[in-house]
């Protein structure tokens, strides 16, 4: 039987770049899609992450554990902590969306410098809790970085509202003031299709989370297996 895993969501923009992923890396694992768009809104209004929610993605955990779910990949980015809980609690293999992207970026270091690194997003709670996240497992591996972050406004919006090309275009566009980084990163999972645009505009790699997700998890869980 092929394993059943669940992707957790908390904006419909996420659904079809790690479907898509999956589909070019992991397509015989079955997929269940849960989706909970007021999780953004509220992280948005409340401008933390507060034990409410946290107890919510706990409790989205154990249901898929309850569907059958022998894995869990989460795709809201802004919500670390409230991932390691649900993590805990659910038993099964849990995954936080940029988790495989940060250990990429990490490896790209030198010894004798720090490892300059950018990080683009379009939902402003991400970058907080990102950053904390990233300069966590920097500190874990003995990796000096220099991170620089930008907010693109706007663009998020402009993709909900079906004008992917002014998307990517600004993405791409705020991108330019990270030139001089090792490697930019995308923060939020439906930023994916703008990678090319942005690859344009750079010579360091530029990493986004859907693809590394996808095969860090299968790799987990066929280890565990």
């Amino acid at each position: 039987m092929p394993p059943r895993i669940a992707l957790i969501h908390a904006t419909p923009l996420a659904i079809e770049p790690i479907n898509a992923a999956f589909a070019r890396h992991w397509p015989q694992a079955e997929r269940m899609n849960l989706l909970d768009d007021s999780l953004s809104a509220d992280r948005a209004r409340d401008g933390k992450l507060t034990d409410e929610m946290t107890l919510r993605f706990v409790d989205l955990a154990l249901y898929a554990v309850s569907a059958g779910c022998t894995g869990i990949l989460f795709t809201c980015s802004a919500f670390g902590p409230a991932i390691e809980a649900a993590a805990n609690a659910s038993g099964v293999p849990t995954l936080k969306p940029n988790e495989a992207m940060f250990e990429q970026a990490l490896a790209l270091a030198t010894q004798g410098r720090a490892l300059k690194l950018g990080l683009v997003a379009t939902f402003l709670a991400s970058i907080g809790s990102m950053s904390e996240e990233l300069q966590v497992m920097a500190q874990e591996q003995g990796v000096a970085i220099d991170l620089r972050t930008v907010f693109v406004s706007e663009a998020m919006d402009d993709l909900a509202q079906g004008r992917a090309e002014d998307h990517h275009r600004k993405i791409a566009q705020a991108s330019r003031q990270l030139a001089d980084c090792d490697a930019v990163m995308l923060a939020q999972f439906s930023m994916t299709a703008a990678q090319p645009a942005v690859r344009k505009e750079l010579k360091c790699p530029v990493l986004s989370s859907p693809d590394c997700a996808v095969l860090a998890l299968k790799q987990t869980m066929s280890a565990d297996a």
